[in-house]
């Protein structure tokens, strides 16, 4: 009988990009264009920025080329590094602030990878969202940098 089934749990809404935030964390970068940035690049280009928040935002160039080159799940070779910023570099064409700021710098002469403060927080919940919310990412991103533009 219908009436003696227990109830159903509630849902559980699915995080989404509406609780991204569209305020201004540094250099003209949001939230929304830090996620932006993560979904549209391959795995590897995603991989090199989460390790480097991980770490607290920078690592000699030698550790992140040996951490890759030996990665269990994303391994990339030390040459193919740069090539993997250059994709983030032509994403951030298409989303990122209009200032020309970088979200990864090279800084060849201190020899190190660098991502400014503050957008390693707002890159953790990019990365958060990513993880929870998987079917988001590998889509072309909306131009988050235009007001009224969707999901801006």
């Amino acid at each position: 009988m219908a009436s003696s089934w227990p109830d159903a749990p509630a849902a559980v809404p699915r995080p989404g990009l509406e609780g991204l935030s569209g305020e201004d964390l540094g250099r003209g970068w949001t939230e929304r264009m830090l996620f932006d940035t993560v979904a549209a690049v391959v795995p590897g280009a995603r991989a090199v920025p989460r390790s480097l928040v991980d770490v607290g935002g920078a690592a000699s160039c030698e550790e992140v080329q040996d951490y890759f080159a030996v990665h269990p799940e994303t391994p990339i070779a030390p040459r193919r590094i740069g090539g993997m910023l250059t994709s983030i570099r032509a994403v951030r064409r298409r989303v990122g602030p209009d200032n020309r700021s970088n979200l990864l710098e090279r800084d060849d002469r201190r020899r190190i990878y660098c991502i400014e403060p503050p957008l390693p927080e707002g890159l953790t919940r990019a990365f958060g969202l990513a993880d929870a919310r998987p079917d988001l990412l590998g889509q072309e991103p909306t131009d988050s940098r235009r007001p009224g533009s969707e999901d801006a």
